[in-house]
C-alpha cells in the first residue's frame, strides 16, 4: 500500500503537467481567428469590463501567468503575451477572469486571500511538528502538524472554484467579444481544462498526504 501511495502521489502531477504541457504545445501553434495577440485579448476583455486600472504587462518564464491583486496587473508569459495563438487568447483571458473576481468581490477570492498568510504558515511549519511527532513518538505534536498542514490542504480546496469560476468568465469573454469563433470554443476549453487539472492534481495529492498522516496518528494512539 505505502508503495501504491508514493507511486500515485508522484505521478498524479506528472499525469497532469503533462496534459497541460500537451494542450499547451498544440494549441499554442493554433492561430486564433481574430489575430490578437495576447496582451490585445486581455485589454480588450478588461476595458470591456471597465478595468481600465489594471495594467497588462510581460513576464518571464513559460506558463508563468498570473494575476497580481496587489499591483492590478494581470501579467503574460513572453509567449502569450505576443502570440496571437487560441492557447494565448485562452489563457489571456482566464488571468482577466481573476482580474473580474477581483473587481466583484468574488467570495472564494476572497477567501482564499485571506487563507494566503495561514496556509503558507501552516505549509512551512507542519512538517516541522510533523517529523517531531513520528520520530519522538509524540502524538500531541503530531496532531498539531496535521492541523497546520489541513490549513495549507484548505487552501488547495478553495483554490478549484476560483480557478474554475475564472475559466468560466474566461470563455464567456473571449465568445461574447468575438475574440475566438463558435469552432474555436472546444480548442478553448481544453487548453482551460487542461491547466485546472494541475489545481485538481494538487488538491488531490495535498488530501493523500494528510489522509496518511491522520492514519498514521490513529495508528500511534491506539498504541498508547
Amino acid at each position: 500500500m505505502i508503495f501504491v501511495y508514493f507511486i500515485l502521489i508522484i505521478l498524479i502531477p506528472i499525469w497532469a503537467q503533462m496534459k497541460v504541457k500537451s494542450a499547451y504545445k498544440k494549441y499554442s501553434k493554433v492561430a486564433s481567428s481574430s489575430q490578437m495577440s495576447g496582451r490585445e485579448v486581455a485589454r480588450r476583455v478588461l476595458d470591456s469590463n471597465g478595468l481600465y486600472d489594471v495594467s497588462v504587462e510581460e513576464t518571464r518564464g513559460v506558463l508563468s501567468d498570473h494575476y497580481d491583486p496587489r499591483s492590478k496587473v494581470v501579467r503574460l508569459s513572453t509567449e502569450n503575451y505576443h502570440g496571437h495563438s487560441v492557447a494565448a487568447a485562452a489563457i489571456a483571458a482566464h488571468e482577466v477572469g481573476h482580474a473580474i473576481q477581483d473587481q466583484q468581490e468574488y467570495s472564494f477570492l476572497r477567501f482564499r486571500s485571506a487563507l494566503v498568510p495561514v496556509a503558507n504558515f501552516g505549509s512551512n511549519a507542519s512538517w516541522i511538528f510533523i517529523m517531531i511527532g513520528i520520530f519522538a513518538r509524540l502524538d500531541g505534536m503530531l496532531l498539531l502538524g496535521i492541523i497546520l498542514m489541513a490549513a495549507g490542504v484548505l487552501f488547495q480546496f478553495v483554490t478549484l472554484p476560483v480557478e474554475f469560476n475564472a475559466s468560466n468568465r474566461a470563455m464567456d469573454q473571449v465568445v461574447s467579444l468575438g475574440i475566438i469563433r463558435n469552432d474555436e470554443e472546444r480548442e478553448t476549453k481544453k487548453v482551460l481544462n487542461a491547466a485546472a487539472l494541475t489545481y485538481v492534481a494538487a488538491a488531490a495529492v495535498a488530501v493523500l498526504e494528510l489522509v496518511r498522516l491522520l492514519l498514521i496518528y490513529t495508528g500511534m494512539s491506539r498504541d498508547e
